[in-house]
């Protein structure tokens, strides 16, 4: 086991490394914010919508027949849009590396208490692996993006988890039923899953995983997979970072995965829907095809204002879309 001198040196690397990610992600979310607070004064339309669940779209029209108001609003909102998009695009990324950078670390490598496992506390004991626990719990306490970190045995079966309290909360002890352990493995690289519903918790959640090979420069063809390290994505934070935005009445911004779900909203109230969806939506559709700009949607047999925008999440492709009342129609 490396000496508590490596650890601390280490974890002094590890910190720095966190705290410049997230000067770097902060920076990039206020500028937004000062962005999206011009764009919110440049339009100046006094919006009407309801608050009801969004389930469909329909009766797609070219935003050519917009109000003056609204052609007027039409750049800065685009460009507030792409601000999102590349700071949400720079928060998955940084949370990528952190993963990277910490699977490179040698307590992080070396698996020697596999037969520690206790099914009845779902992998390790919390006493077992400190230096593995001490990794995950220093993650955590510096980057708040991530809920969980831990790490899963080649087979899929959970090796440990931090916080412990989730670890022992599991419903399940293998994963390798997981599209991001799958994903991981077969591609040999980092992986962004699905939005899935915790089995600890029952709350919605995204995992990114990162392979570990025997080899230090994970080079599968003279190696062996040593285990999938993976964080599971606070998706509460994502939330509370758009309903922090400075919006105009009844705009609604939403992230959006690859297969059209819901990830956050900028609004309270619909942001605890667990399941919305927005595939059928033509904005969607556009986004995943990696275009920007906006379109007129037929939403509830209300037309509104759609701006969207794609975003590179990892292997997958994510969408934001920014809904707003149709005015002057």
């Amino acid at each position: 086991m490396p000496s508590n001198r490596n650890l601390s040196e280490k974890s002094v690397a590890l910190l720095l490394v966190l705290v410049g990610i997230v000067a770097v992600a902060s920076l990039t979310l206020l500028l937004f914010q000062a962005g999206y607070a011009f764009s919110s004064k440049v339009t100046g339309i006094d919006r009407k919508i309801q608050t009801t669940p969004i389930a469909s779209s329909e009766n797609q029209s070219s935003p050519s027949s917009l109000s003056s108001n609204n052609a007027t609003a039409l750049g800065s909102k685009t460009l507030s849009i792409k601000l999102l998009a590349d700071n949400l695009e720079n928060r998955l990324n940084k949370s990528a590396a952190i993963l990277e950078i910490t699977s490179k670390l040698p307590e992080v490598r070396k698996i020697s208490f596999a037969s520690s496992i206790n099914n009845t506390l779902r992998g390790l004991p919390k006493d077992i692996d400190l230096a593995k626990r001490n990794v995950a719990q220093g993650i955590l306490s510096k980057y708040n993006d991530f809920r969980v970190v831990a790490l899963l045995l080649p087979n899929g079966d959970m090796y440990m988890e931090e916080p412990y309290s989730r670890q022992l909360y599991l419903t399940k002890t293998n994963f390798a039923f997981r599209d991001y352990y799958k994903g991981a493995i077969s591609t040999h690289n980092t992986y962004l899953g699905n939005l899935i519903i915790a089995s600890c918790c029952g709350l919605p959640q995204a995992n990114m995983a990162v392979p570990i090979y025997s080899s230090e420069n994970n080079n599968t063809s003279n190696s062996h997979l040593v285990g999938v390290w993976f964080g599971g994505l606070d998706l509460d934070v994502f939330n509370k970072s758009l309903q922090s935005l400075n919006l105009t009445d009844n705009e609604r911004i939403v992230y959006v995965d690859q297969h059209g779900q819901k990830i956050a909203a900028s609004d309270k109230k619909q942001s605890i829907i667990k399941n919305e969806t927005f595939a059928n939506f033509q904005s969607f559709k556009n986004a995943i095809a990696g275009k920007s700009g906006s379109i007129v949607e037929g939403i509830n047999g209300t037309k509104m204002l759609v701006f969207y925008h794609p975003v590179n999440a990892i292997q997958a492709r994510w969408a934001i879309l920014d809904i707003q009342p149709l005015v002057g129609k």
